[in-house]
C-alpha cells in the first residue's frame, strides 16, 4: 500500500489552462524527446497539411495559431507517441508477462514505443520476437481453420485512418462476418442511435462557424477543459459574441467556470474569460427530469415556442405535449436536485432565445436511459427550430480522433441494407448481412467460448471495457489475440492461448510506401475530412502502417483475391479512389483533397433536411430514469483525470480537481463525508451487487463540490463495479455513469489484504 502515501488533495484552480498549462506541456514533452524533435512535431501538430493530433476530434478553426494550434493535453498525446524509448525484445526479455501485470497503466505508458513483432505461445510467460511473414501466416491459417467466419472478432479503436479502417472492414466483411465492434460502442453510440431516429444522421449537425452565430451554448455530461481543450477558444470567441452558455454537469469543473487562453497575452495576466453563465450542477443522470421541466415552462408561453417550424418539419409535438401534462413541475424540479430558481432563470433564456447549440460527451451516453436522453435534447432543440438553421443545433462531442471517421467507413457490427448493396455493386461479392457482436456481445461470445480469435486495430479493450476480470477472461480464453499497436498497454498483458503485438506506425511517423510519402485522412467531430502526414522517423524500421498490415492479413487469408491488397498500400491514393466509389459524399475524394485543406461530408439535419421514414425530424416520448437498484447508497459516474486521455494515462495528476500523485481516489459530497463518518483521506472499499458483488479497495475519500448522493470515480479503475450486464438500452454502450455503489471504511488491520 505504500505507493499510494504520496497521494494528496489540495484546492482546486479557480481557471484552466493559462500559462501553467504551458509550462506542464512542455516539460512533458522535452522529457519525452529532444528539443529539436519536439520542436519540428509541435509545429506541425493540427495545422493545414500537418500532423491531426490523436487526441481529440474538435476541428481545426480555418485560420490556424501560428504560436500553435494545440492545447496541453495534445501536447501530452504527442510526448506519449514521439517519446524516444524503444519497448524492443530486450525489454520483453527482461520482464514476463505476470511481472508486467503488477505495473501500473502509467508505468506501461512509460516504457516507450514498440519496436518489432512479438509472440507468446501457449504455455509461455514471456513475449519473443517473430518476423512479420511468420506473424500474418499464423494469423491466416487460424482464420482459415474457424468453423465459421463469425468465430472470430474485429475491434478497432477511434485512432485509425480512413484508409485503414476502410480495408478493414472489407477485409472482414470478404472473409464472412459483421463482427466488427468499436470504441463507438462504449461512448457515442448512444448519440448515433437517437439522432438517426430523431434528425435522421447519426452525427452532429453544426458547423465550428455556429458557435459565432448562437445565442444559447448548452455543455451538458462534458468536461471540456480535459477532454476537448480547444473546445474553449471557441467558446470564448461564442461568449464575445453575445452568447449565454449553460453547463449542466454534477461536478464543478474548473475548466467550465473559468478559462485563461494561453494564445493570448489576457490569458497570461488577466483573470480570464468566464465561461458558464449558469452552471446546473445536476444530480447524476437526471437531465430528462431538467429538460422536461424546461418544455413545460416553455409550453405555458408558445408564442416562444417556432410553430412553423414545428407545423412543417417535425412530427410528434402534439404527443409530446399530452405527455408533459401527465409530470407535475415541482416533482421534476424536485428530481434534478437543482434550486428552483436556476431552473426557471434559464427557462427565460431559453424562452427569449432562439438560436440553441446543444453539446454534450459521456455524461448523456453513458446510462441504461442514454437513448432517452438524448432524445429529449432533440425535443428541446425542435420546439425553439434550433436544428438546421446557422448558429443552432447538435454537437455530439466525440473524443477519439477519427471514431466518426471509422463508422463512416464501415465500421459497423450492424451495416445497413443500403451498405451492404454498396460492396456488394463495387466489389461484386456477397457481403454478410446477419449483424455481428457489438462490445459488450463480444466480450460475452469470448468468455462463453462462441469466438475464438480476436483482433484489435488499436485501442486498449481490457481497460476501456467494462467488468475488467469478466473482460480479461474472455480475452485470455480466445485461441489467438492480436493488437495492433503503437505503445504497449494492459490488453497485451491478457493474452489468448497464442498472442501477437504487432507494432505500427503513429500519427507523427511518416509514411513511407514504395519510397513515396503518403497522406492519411480523418474525419473530424463535425463531419469534415481532411488529411494526416507524419513527420518524423519511424522509431524503428520494423513498423509498418495499419493499412499495410490490413492488407498482409487479407491477402494471406483470402488468398487468390480480386483485390490486389499489396498494390492498394503502395499508393493510398488508390485505397481512396474503392472508398469514393463505395461511399456517397466522397467522389472525386483526392482531387477534393489536394485541392482543399478539407471537405464536408452531406449531412441533411444541417441544412433542415431530415432523412427519417416521413422526413420530418421526430418527437419522441422519453422516461425519466430508473432508479438504481435496491442496497445501494450512492450512484457512481467514472470519469477521467487531466493526465489522462481515454486509457492511456499521461501522469498522476489531475491539477484542474486538486488531486496529485495517485488515482485510486473517490470523489464525495462533504456533507455525504460526515453522513458516513468518514473524513479527507479515509481509505474505503467500493462494492456493488448486481447479480454478484463486486468490489474495489484502497481508494481515498475526496471531499468535493458534486451533490448528494453523486459520487466519481477514474477508470479504469473504477471499471471491475461496471457490470457487463449494465448498458443503455438499443444502443448497448456500457452505463459507466450510472452504478449503484455501497461504500465501507478500511482501518489499518485490513491492509495487508
Amino acid at each position: 500500500m505504500a505507493k499510494h502515501n504520496h497521494l494528496s488533495s489540495d484546492e482546486t484552480p479557480k481557471y484552466a489552462a493559462g500559462p501553467k498549462a504551458v509550462r506542464i506541456a512542455s516539460k512533458m514533452v522535452l522529457e519525452a524527446m529532444p528539443p529539436w524533435k519536439a520542436l519540428k512535431v509541435l509545429k506541425d501538430l493540427n495545422q493545414k497539411s500537418g500532423i491531426d493530433c490523436p487526441g481529440c476530434a474538435w476541428p481545426d478553426p480555418e485560420k490556424r495559431s501560428k504560436l500553435g494550434e494545440f492545447c496541453e493535453n495534445g501536447v501530452k498525446a504527442i510526448a506519449e507517441e514521439a517519446q524516444h524509448k524503444l519497448a524492443d525484445a530486450e525489454f520483453f526479455k527482461h520482464y514476463s508477462i505476470n511481472s508486467l501485470r503488477s505495473k501500473s497503466d502509467y508505468w506501461l505508458g512509460q516504457q516507450g514505443r514498440l519496436a518489432q513483432p512479438m509472440i507468446v505461445r501457449h504455455g509461455n510467460s514471456k513475449y519473443v520476437p517473430i518476423a512479420w511473414e511468420d506473424a500474418f501466416k499464423l494469423i491466416g491459417d487460424h482464420l482459415k481453420s474457424l468453423d465459421h467466419p463469425d468465430q472470430a472478432v474485429f475491434y478497432t479503436s477511434g485512432r485509425t485512418s480512413n484508409e485503414a479502417a476502410f480495408l478493414y472492414q472489407l477485409f472482414v466483411r470478404k472473409y464472412g462476418t459483421n463482427n466488427l465492434p468499436d470504441c463507438s460502442n462504449m461512448c457515442h453510440e448512444s448519440s448515433g442511435v437517437a439522432l438517426t431516429e430523431t434528425v435522421g444522421i447519426g452525427k452532429g449537425s453544426v458547423t465550428l462557424e455556429d458557435f459565432n452565430h448562437s445565442e444559447i451554448i448548452l455543455i451538458i455530461g462534458q468536461n471540456p477543459g480535459t477532454n476537448h481543450p480547444r473546445m474553449l477558444s471557441s467558446l470564448e470567441k461564442a461568449k464575445q459574441n453575445g452568447a449565454k452558455i449553460i453547463v449542466i454537469n454534477p461536478l464543478k469543473e474548473a475548466a467550465l467556470v473559468k478559462f485563461k487562453n494561453p494564445q493570448k497575452i489576457s490569458g497570461w495576466i488577466g483573470s480570464g474569460t468566464e465561461i458558464a453563465d449558469h452552471y446546473l450542477q445536476i444530480k447524476i443522470n437526471q437531465d430528462v427530469a431538467l429538460i422536461k421541466a424546461w418544455l413545460k415552462l416553455l409550453l405555458v408561453d408558445e408564442e416562444c415556442l417556432d410553430q412553423e417550424f414545428i407545423q412543417s418539419k417535425t412530427s410528434g409535438f402534439e404527443e409530446l405535449k399530452n405527455d408533459l401534462s401527465s409530470y407535475p413541475l415541482d416533482e421534476l424540479i424536485k428530481a434534478t436536485g437543482l434550486p428552483k430558481s436556476q431552473i426557471l432563470e434559464t427557462a427565460e433564456l431559453l424562452k427569449s432565445n432562439n438560436k440553441i447549440i446543444a453539446c454534450w460527451a459521456m455524461g448523456l451516453t453513458q446510462h441504461v436511459n442514454a437513448v432517452d436522453n438524448i432524445r429529449e435534447v432533440v425535443n428541446l432543440l425542435l420546439v425553439k427550430g434550433s436544428i438546421g438553421k446557422p448558429g443552432a443545433g447538435t454537437c455530439p462531442v466525440r473524443g477519439h480522433s477519427n471514431v466518426q471517421g471509422d463508422r463512416t467507413m464501415g465500421i459497423w457490427e450492424r451495416p445497413t441494407k443500403e451498405w451492404t448493396d454498396k460492396l456488394k455493386d463495387t466489389f461484386g461479392f456477397e457481403p454478410p448481412e446477419s449483424p455481428g457482436y457489438n462490445v459488450v456481445e463480444s466480450i460475452d461470445a469470448m468468455k462463453s467460448g462462441k469466438v475464438k480469435f480476436f483482433m484489435a486495430m488499436g485501442g486498449n479493450l481490457l481497460s476501456a471495457a467494462p467488468d475488467t476480470p469478466v473482460t480479461e477472461e474472455a480475452l485470455q480464453n480466445c485461441e489467438l489475440t492480436v493488437h495492433v499497436s503503437t505503445k504497449l498497454n494492459r490488453s497485451h498483458l491478457a493474452p489468448g492461448k497464442t498472442s501477437l503485438i504487432l507494432p505500427c506506425l503513429g500519427r507523427t511517423d511518416k509514411h513511407i510506401q514504395n519510397g513515396k510519402e503518403q497522406v492519411i485522412t480523418v474525419e473530424n467531430s463535425m463531419g469534415v475530412v481532411h488529411s494526416s502526414a507524419g513527420v518524423l522517423t519511424p522509431p524503428s524500421r520494423h513498423l509498418l502502417s495499419e493499412p499495410a498490415i490490413v492488407a498482409s492479413i487479407a491477402a494471406v487469408t483470402l488468398g487468390n483475391d480480386d483485390i490486389n491488397w499489396s498494390g492498394l498500400v503502395d499508393d493510398y491514393d488508390l485505397i481512396r479512389d474503392l472508398i469514393a466509389k463505395a461511399i456517397k459524399g466522397f467522389e472525386n475524394y483526392n482531387e477534393r483533397l489536394k485541392k482543399s485543406q478539407g471537405f464536408d461530408l452531406p449531412n441533411g439535419a444541417r441544412v433542415g433536411e431530415f432523412n427519417t421514414s416521413d422526413h420530418k425530424a421526430k418527437f419522441t416520448i422519453n422516461q425519466l430514469p430508473e432508479a438504481i437498484p435496491e442496497g445501494h447508497q450512492y450512484i457512481m459516474m467514472t470519469i477521467r483525470s487531466h493526465d489522462q486521455f481515454n486509457t492511456t494515462i499521461y501522469g498522476l495528476d489531475d491539477r484542474y480537481r486538486g488531486i496529485f500523485g495517485g488515482r485510486n481516489v473517490v470523489f464525495m459530497n462533504p456533507e455525504d463525508v460526515k453522513k458516513a463518518g468518514l473524513a479527507k483521506m479515509d481509505t474505503v472499499a467500493l462494492s456493488n451487487n448486481y447479480g454478484k458483488v463486486r468490489k474495489v479497495s484502497g481508494f481515498k475519500v475526496v471531499p468535493y463540490d458534486i451533490p448528494a448522493g453523486c459520487i466519481a470515480t477514474y477508470f479504469p479503475e473504477a471499471n471491475p463495479l461496471i457490470p457487463l450486464t449494465l448498458s443503455a438500452r438499443r444502443s448497448h454502450t456500457p452505463a459507466s455513469k450510472s452504478v449503484g455503489i455501497n461504500m465501507e471504511k478500511i482501518t489499518a488491520q485490513h491492509h495487508h489484504h
